[in-house]
């Protein structure tokens, strides 16, 4: 809604080469109602031990930080034989599939948006593995194919990271990642011709494009070509700015910003809707303090001019009228303002609110139609205003119901804007909205094979440890008795400043089929409530967030939704680190957990790629009080030998470039050797595969199928899902 500022050998001759056994025979079945613990690959511990200010801590798995170390890959293929062996023998994973690929063969579309006369939206026919975009000329225009990345790949692991035309629709500038890596490379496509120019940029990463108006190229960030031998795991220093022409090879780009007394910062070049300035965003890990600064593009002699370069609170530009430039920040106002500096007489004292701070989150605002479209967070579920440029309010846009939106893009004399919504139990439907009348027009609507009527969401609010009121949302087939007996799926994140609002999702829909329930709480550390909440989960206040997530858990048991034989927990990224974190601290009350790609070894995540940027979040243990609150509940660090841990399926990717692999391979060995009590703990690693991003649909599928029929064995679900009854144990 607004330009951002920014902002992831053979098995068994691996074996022997490595001295990791291969289990001949994998006891991941049932034998008279009786669970049998899978046998674990061996892992070969080191004398690896650390010093931090003073503390000893051993690191005996350092060694599975390499992820192309034969004995490494060794360990992967020996782990993945035991896990896809336990997971093939659950009676139910088969019809779980199939019912997955049933629900998630449908026809969707995103919202639309326009350049010149050109609409772009992308398509996809249901089980397709990539989105495909398309375009028309005029809203009913007839719709053509213009890049279908389900071309570029056979198996659906090469996908677009970005797609931005030029100001009149003639050109598409796209970035492509591989196997999910956070690595782009971007090119250029004739929109008319279908055909690609010769542009071909490298090494672009965390960075979006932004088209000059006369269209001849566009501004775009890069690092340094780093070693090929360690490109998924090198930290990511001195990022730099560039200017890009059209049919010119990259070696030619021109350099518009670098730093070299600053290697963290980061910037996102943006070029306003005017076409006058360059707006350098300058990001600093994922602190949401920013930086701005600008160059006049109408002089090309004009120096860079650093505007707002005192990083106290955070600036996303919305849009400029001349020389005023309107930004929506934090600054003095935890839950956001709108406010204008005139480039002319920037002193803070001639700043001018335009927006005050309202009872509700700001989460983000642009400029269509000469009005500003805001759009709030009231209790983690959206709402819409629209307010004059002078700031006065004009009126609520009027939602389907209770749930998220996405889209209110455009342009300043645009008369029309398009939005998505969607909630727990509505797939997302497109509508095209009216400045003027303020009028909504369902647009395009998918059709799910599901009654959205037989399932109902609540929300709930709960008390957190040390009192504070924190809001839950549930969703489930009707006419759920509380008897204490329900399966449940608690699902959580808790960090960056994201906020998690409704959202349907296939793989929620099958869990609800089951007889599952589907709970989110919104944790301290996200944006739900502004700035204040997002601090209060950071930092020495981290454990604030694991404490939200197990009164989530222990308010669902008191409350009879379920009991601790039925809860499962799960999440990702820092996500994962919330379950690896609650299963470490309070391994009596759950029954299962799901941690996905997460950051485990809270001690030494700032060494990869871009783990030094969540300092902001986490903290360093290069600070010696910050590594006293790491230590304290770092996932890898807590595991105590001999404990009873519940069952846990660990899920990661072998090209994850942001949460490198490495944490969740160290800590699935170190609770694999830690395990006293019958539970399996499995790690799942998929190959070809990144963070998630761009992830093939046949993937997603067989990785859902996994997860949930793990949830229905330890859970003890009974089910007929595909016609098969299981009373799994």
């Amino acid at each position: 809604m607004e330009i951002n500022q920014v902002l992831m050998t053979s098995v068994i001759a691996g074996a022997l080469v490595a001295g990791v056994r291969v289990p001949s025979e994998v006891r991941a079945a049932t034998d008279g109602g009786v669970e049998k613990t899978p046998v674990y690959p061996p892992a070969p511990k080191a004398d690896q031990v650390d010093d931090y200010h003073g503390s000893k801590v051993a690191d005996p798995y350092r060694w599975l930080e390499d992820p192309d170390a034969d004995q490494t890959r060794a360990w992967i293929d020996a782990e993945n034989k035991v896990t896809f062996a336990y997971l093939a023998g659950i009676p139910a994973r088969e019809g779980l599939r199939r019912r997955l690929t049933e629900l998630w063969d449908y026809e969707r579309f995103s919202v639309p948006f326009k350049r010149g006369s050109v609409y772009f939206y992308f398509k996809n026919d249901g089980l397709q593995n990539q989105d495909v975009l398309h375009v028309t000329n005029g809203i009913g225009g007839t719709p053509r194919i213009l890049l279908d990345p389900n071309t570029l790949s056979a198996d659906g692991t090469v996908a677009l990271s970005g797609v931005v035309p030029s100001e009149d629709g003639k050109l598409l500038a796209y970035g492509i990642s591989v196997s999910g890596s956070d690595w782009q490379e971007w090119k250029v496509r004739d929109v008319e011709t279908g055909k690609d120019l010769s542009d071909h940029l490298k090494w672009v990463k965390f960075s979006d494009v932004s088209w000059t108006l006369d269209g001849k190229g566009f501004y775009y960030s890069r690092y340094d070509e780093p070693n090929e031998a360690t490109r998924l795991q090198a930290v990511n220093y001195y990022q730099r700015l560039f200017y890009h022409r059209v049919g010119d090879p990259q070696t030619g780009d021109t350099l518009v910003y670098e730093r070299p007394d600053q290697k963290e910062w980061g910037f996102g070049g943006s070029v306003t809707e005017d076409g006058r300035y360059l707006i350098i965003g300058v990001w600093h890990g994922t602190d949401p303090k920013s930086a701005v600064f600008y160059k006049d593009l109408t002089d090309p002699l004009s120096k860079v001019v650093e505007l707002l370069k005192d990083w106290d609170a955070s600036y996303n530009l919305i849009g400029n009228d001349g020389p005023i430039f309107w930004f929506r920040t934090d600054l003095n106002a935890p839950r956001g303002r709108v406010i204008a500096i005139d480039t002319q007489n920037p002193s803070r004292e001639n700043w001018k609110e335009v927006i005050p701070e309202a009872t509700e989150t700001l989460q983000g605002v642009s400029v269509v139609g000469g009005r500003f479209i805001a759009e709030y967070l009231k209790d983690a579920h959206s709402q819409i205003k629209l307010f004059g440029l002078d700031g006065t309010f004009r009126r609520e846009v009027t939602l389907p119901g209770i749930g998220s939106i996405g889209g209110f893009g455009g342009k300043r004399k645009d008369t029309e804007t398009f939005y998505s919504f969607t909630s727990f139990t509505t797939p997302s439907s497109i509508y095209r909205y009216d400045i003027s009348t303020g009028e909504s027009t369902l647009y395009r609507s998918p059709k799910v094979k599901f009654n959205p009527g037989d399932f109902v969401t609540e929300q709930v609010f709960y008390s957190s440890k040390d009192g504070t009121r924190i809001p839950m949302f549930i969703t489930h087939r009707k006419g759920l008795k509380l008897d204490g007996h329900n399966p449940i799926y608690l699902y959580g994140y808790g960090g960056f400043n994201i906020s998690l609002t409704p959202e349907f999702r296939v793989a929620n829909l099958v869990w609800m089929e089951l007889g599952g329930v589907y709970a989110v709480p919104n944790l301290r550390g996200g944006g739900e409530y502004g700035e204040q909440w997002h601090l209060a989960g950071t930092k020495l206040h981290k454990q604030n967030v694991f404490d939200d997530f197990i009164a989530a858990a222990e308010w669902l048991i008191a409350n009879r939704y379920t009991s601790t034989s039925r809860l499962a927990i799960g999440g990702g990224s820092n996500g994962g680190l919330l379950v690896g974190a609650s299963i470490t601290q309070r391994p009596d009350l759950f029954g299962g957990a799901l941690a996905a790609v997460g950051v485990m070894d809270m001690l030494r995540f700032h060494k990869f790629t871009i783990g030094w940027g969540w300092t902001s979040d986490y903290g360093s243990s290069d600070n010696p009080d910050e590594f006293k609150a790491l230590y304290a509940y770092s996932p890898l660090h807590n595991i105590k030998p001999g404990a009873s841990y519940p069952p846990t399926l660990i899920t990661t990717a072998d090209h994850d470039d942001r949460v490198v692999p490495a944490h969740s391979f160290k800590f699935a060995a170190t609770m694999q050797a830690a395990q006293s009590g019958p539970a399996p703990i499995l790690i799942r690693i998929e190959t070809k595969a990144g963070h998630g991003a761009g992830k093939p649909t046949t993937k997603l599928i067989e990785e859902v199928a996994d997860r949930w029929g793990f949830l229905v064995r330890v859970l003890g679900m009974e089910t007929t899902m595909g016609g098969i009854r299981t009373g799994e144990k």
